[in-house]
């Protein structure tokens, strides 16, 4: 399927493959806070990529085809294919990228034309969870395969504006994380409906294994803390005094 004229999403495949392997990565994955616009900082820990999501909060998953060729990326959010809705696998439907494209996944694919929002919730309302697949919960991956014969096109110009900062300035994260529900494992909820076209297209996948394999796991700021992948936030031996500029952006207030 070709790419359709919206900026924020790529074309779906919808044939078939098998097992993981990884290799060098193909498609950069990044999840992007909508709500704040910004992309979550990634927090490497004994090997694994992590990044702090905010309850309530919709997100994105950004995927970046960093090759001069077309590819397919098989998005899992946990551990459901994220346009099938089946128990994910790497040989099912997926996205596929053409050279050097960037496409924000905002959503479960419900039909050609929308989604449901992906959004940051407790992990009994997760959608994972409402449908019986609780056990993984709090991640997101792509298998992500190469395609058979095709020029390879050179690389786009930079573009004339700097990307935004990766994530916000931790000391805003902690304190939006202390206003959030009591600490428990996030998963991502089926959010609302939202127009979001892609168009089909044929993919030809050049090997029967996935070229990459790349995993990003996600849960609150202070379970982060917690399970050692992020320090505790520096306490300060005085009294603190306001400050004109403390950092950060300007959060949500607090639910009533």
């Amino acid at each position: 399927m070709r790419r359709s004229s919206s900026p924020a999403l790529a074309a779906l495949a919808l044939l078939c493959c098998a097992l993981p392997t990884t290799a060098q990565d193909l498609v950069r994955l990044e999840l992007v806070d909508r709500d704040q616009g910004q992309v979550l900082t990634e927090y490497r820990h004994r090997g694994t990529g992590w990044v702090a999501g905010t309850p309530g909060h919709r997100y994105a998953v950004r995927l970046t085809n960093t090759t001069g060729a077309r590819v397919l990326a098989v998005l899992s959010v946990d551990g459901v294919n994220a346009v099938s809705g089946e128990t994910a696998a790497p040989g099912q439907a997926g996205y596929v990228l053409g050279p050097w494209e960037s496409a924000e996944i905002g959503g479960w694919r419900k039909s050609l034309d929308r989604i449901a929002q992906f959004v940051f919730t407790d992990l009994p309302d997760s959608y994972a969870a409402r449908t019986g697949r609780p056990d993984d919960v709090g991640v997101v991956g792509i298998a992500v395969f190469r395609e058979r014969e095709r020029p390879l096109l050179p690389p786009p110009p930079p573009p004339p504006v700097a990307r935004a900062a990766q994530g916000v300035a931790p000391a805003a994260e902690a304190r939006r994380a202390d206003r959030a529900m009591a600490a428990a494992p996030l998963g991502t909820g089926h959010g609302a409906s939202e127009w979001a076209p892609v168009g089909q297209t044929r993919f030809e996948r050049a090997s029967r294994q996935p070229d990459q394999v790349t995993v990003l796991r996600y849960d609150r700021w202070d379970s982060l803390v917690a399970l050692g992948v992020l320090p505790r936030a520096r306490r300060w031996d005085g009294p603190r005094h306001p400050q004109a500029f403390p950092g950060g952006f300007v959060p949500d207030p607090p639910r009533r």
